[in-house]
């Protein structure tokens, strides 16, 4: 294919259909957790394994894949990596055991790892003007943050409609749908020239950064004090700077390092990074909230969810044009300070506060995420040559996914620290059999189905002590959420220039070069 016959448009929407299946796996097994424990016999650990095995095999190799897609391919990348998802959805939706669902969801992490950058490193590509790029990884962006947000709600809707096995079923069309489409409409782009490949820096950065996901990962359920943990964190940080020393030190590195000099590609990296860790902290403790205090659903959660999901997409698309005339720095600092607003007023929650309240809250969140997202993403990808732009797309991956593991971890561990700290100290339930009770104090969930058996006359003092005390945790996460919004507003606003730079007419010439006829490289 070659470039005058590309239609941009057209391959923008095959391009985020892929980013899009790739996105909704990372949340849509969520509310499918206690239906998959029923149906596969799992334990709490395995559950967890089918959520964390996807995350940790897509950010282990997010940066490995964008530097092959740039060298080989990025048509025929992207290709490999919607086959490998369809392929291994197949196999989840039909596996008998836990131990299956977890290797096919690893399976699925690494075809989203390939996804992931090759998806925007072609958008970046085919969009070579600077205000249709802009625009462009606006909807790149609102389309991967809505499929985050809405994976709970679909997952939901498929689990009351059909078999637990949809939720992977749901991806195989999909995939067939982008891989003819991918092959029929979007032009190949790769790097004009092949150096050698950096199989060392390849190797020592995929091992670090599976390591560093995992361990964040894992942390709180081992202790963030334990001798594991600290053990963790030390063989990352020795891998990773290992990965820095070879950088620095051969001719063809993956990641060139002197690109984090550029205050476009650090704070636009800064930015996306606080987003993700506020976004996945806030609806770990958002949809429990909406669980166990207001008592929905996992459907009619995940519906409360979509106020968020639809100010994101929308402010995602008019970003990049509020962008043209005030600034990168004013919309995304703007945006960083609406989610701390939003999450601090959200904080407040209550199990009598009104739905039209939280929508506003979620809608206001949304709308922060959407201003800070796609500015951020731009100035990542904007900030690099247009041959770079898998190991861009690769880095802005990973800052989304080490985001997302933080958020999680860090929040998730600062609210279940509130929660057994209440629990602990609360004498309404000093009276229980002390079975019971250490039941309730591991988590909402175990409390309420204790609150279940318990004679109807003790159980309404009880229940309000165990409200209590997630209340008191659910606002010191969203604290938590709203301070790390803050900060990274203070240094996204010290990082980025007020507007970026426009590629040069050779930057534009190479990417035009880039994008040839499709034979002689995937």
């Amino acid at each position: 294919m070659n470039r005058g016959n590309v239609r941009p448009k057209l391959v923008l929407g095959v391009i985020v259909l892929g980013s899009f299946i790739a996105s909704i796996d990372l949340t849509i097994v969520n509310v499918a957790l206690p239906t998959l424990s029923r149906a596969l016999q799992a334990s709490n650990a395995e559950l967890q394994w089918i959520v964390d095995s996807y995350a940790i095999a897509a950010a282990g190799l997010l940066l490995a894949a964008g530097n092959l897609g740039d060298r080989y391919g990025r048509r025929g990348w992207l290709t490999i990596g919607l086959v490998i998802v369809g392929a291994s959805s197949a196999v989840a939706a039909s596996a008998g055991s836990a131990q299956a669902v977890i290797g096919a969801r690893a399976v699925m992490g690494v075809g989203a790892a390939i996804i992931f950058p090759t998806s925007l490193a072609l958008v970046t590509n085919v969009f070579v003007d600077s205000t249709h790029r802009a625009r462009a990884i606006g909807v790149w962006s609102a389309v991967t943050g809505i499929a985050v947000v809405i994976g709970p709600f679909l997952g939901g809707w498929l689990i009351e409609h059909f078999s637990v096995g949809s939720i992977f079923w749901v991806n195989v069309p999909i995939a067939v749908v982008a891989i003819v489409s991918v092959n029929m409409f979007v032009p190949t782009s790769r790097k004009p020239d092949r150096p050698p490949l950096d199989l060392p820096g390849l190797l020592v950065s995929t091992v670090g950064v599976t390591v560093l996901t995992y361990t964040l990962i894992e942390a709180p359920n081992i202790g963030w004090a334990s001798a594991r943990t600290a053990a963790g964190f030390a063989l990352a940080v020795v891998l990773l700077a290992v990965f820095l020393w070879l950088e620095r030190r051969t001719w063809h590195p993956i990641l060139d390092l002197s690109i984090f000099a550029n205050r476009r590609f650090s704070g636009g990296t800064a930015a996306v990074t606080t987003a993700y860790l506020v976004m996945c902290g806030f609806i770990f403790v958002a949809t429990q909230y909406l669980q166990f205090v207001a008592a929905y659903r996992a459907f009619d959660t995940g519906v409360r969810l979509v106020p968020l999901a639809f100010s994101y997409a929308g402010l995602s698309v008019i970003a990049p044009r509020i962008v043209e005339r005030v600034g990168t720095i004013a919309v995304v600092t703007s945006g960083l300070v609406m989610v701390a607003v939003s999450v601090a007023c959200a904080g407040g929650f209550d199990a009598g506060t009104p739905y039209w309240l939280i929508a506003a809250v979620m809608a206001a969140l949304g709308s922060g995420l959407g201003l800070t997202m796609a500015p951020a993403s731009e100035a990542i990808m904007g900030s690099l040559s247009p041959t770079a732009a898998g190991v861009g797309s690769a880095v802005t991956g990973v800052a989304r996914q080490l985001g997302a593991c933080l958020g999680v971890a860090i929040v998730g561990s600062v609210f279940a620290s509130v929660y057994l700290r209440s629990m602990s100290s609360n004498a309404a339930l000093h009276g229980l059999d002390p079975a019971a009770r250490a039941a309730m104090r591991q988590s909402m969930a175990a409390a309420k189905q204790v609150l279940d058996q318990l004679p109807v006359g003790e159980a309404p003092a009880i229940r309000h002590a165990v409200e209590s005390a997630f209340l008191e945790s659910f606002g010191v996460g969203c604290l938590a959420c709203a301070v790390f919004a803050a900060v990274g507003a203070v240094v996204v606003a010290f990082l980025l220039p007020a507007r970026g730079e426009v590629r040069d007419d050779v930057a534009v010439s190479v990417a035009a070069s880039a994008i040839g006829p499709a034979e002689g490289g995937k």
